[in-house]
């Protein structure tokens, strides 16, 4: 069973027809392309996928552990509860709150105290929030901003800005990952190094990886299968290698160019 299925996706704005019919199918532990050109509906995809629109038809359905559940007008938090986590394409930290304070707030869907234990500082408020120190920490190293824990986010680099927001997605434990444009600003240097933190984490994290990328060599390399979208339709689905020789997709959005990439 696909861990993710989107059935007829549409989304309709006044009488803007934004994404229509869209269809896809994830695997468990696949990283899959979402590629077009701007204004062709990706980050509205994403948008309704978390909760932040609600469809105007058609269905989205999460299946983890066993259960499948539709996620059709449920609210952001209880998608993220569900199971599904993302970033986004313009940098949305907590910039006034360090780096640690980041990640440990992602994690307040698994805290076991309620608002008593925390007023007393009981044993488990202890312990939880112990637990939440040490793990965001780990986290942190993961991308290499252990050491800078402690400095306000707003005052990172850009680069390690945008890594923080994939560590604070990672510390909601989600099960599919959804990435807006996460090379997005970066230099050859910083992209190539975030190319392989994804691969990375998508092997040792055991995540399905839904990602919308505009630089096509972060696509094209680590990608095992790509959706296109144009005009808020979904015009291709395939491989890399027969993505950039589908001749739609060449005309809508990759160029001659890119054939021989």
């Amino acid at each position: 069973m696909p861990i993710l299925t989107v059935n007829k996706l549409t989304k309709s704005f006044g009488g803007l027809t934004a994404v229509s019919n869209v269809s896809m199918e994830l695997n468990h532990g696949e990283l899959v392309g979402l590629i077009g050109p701007n204004g062709a509906g990706k980050t509205t995809v994403f948008n309704m996928l978390t909760g932040i629109y609600a469809p105007s038809s058609g269905n989205i359905t999460l299946s983890t552990g066993g259960r499948s559940i539709r996620l059709n007008g449920k609210k952001p938090y209880k998608i993220c509860k569900a199971g599904i986590a993302r970033t986004f394409q313009n940098i949305r930290l907590f910039k006034d709150l360090t780096v640690l304070d980041n990640v440990r707030i992602s994690m307040h869907k698994n805290i076991r105290y309620g608002l008593l234990h925390g007023m007393f500082h009981s044993r488990l408020h202890s312990d939880e929030e112990k637990k939440l120190m040490d793990k965001s920490i780990e986290l942190l190293s993961i991308l290499k901003l252990d050491h800078k824990k402690d400095e306000l986010a707003k005052n990172l680099p850009y680069g390690e800005q945008r890594h923080l927001e994939i560590v604070r997605a990672l510390a909601t434990e989600p099960s599919l990952l959804l990435l807006d444009e996460p090379a997005a600003g970066m230099n050859p240097a910083e992209t190539s190094r975030l190319t392989e933190v994804i691969g990375w984490i998508r092997k040792n994290f055991d995540l399905t990886i839904l990602l919308i990328e505009h630089d096509m060599s972060v696509v094209m390399r680590i990608c095992e299968r790509i959706y296109v979208l144009d005009y808020g339709i979904v015009i291709a689905e395939g491989s890399p290698d027969e993505i950039k020789t589908n001749q739609r997709v060449i005309k809508a959005y990759l160029g001659e160019d890119m054939r021989n990439a």
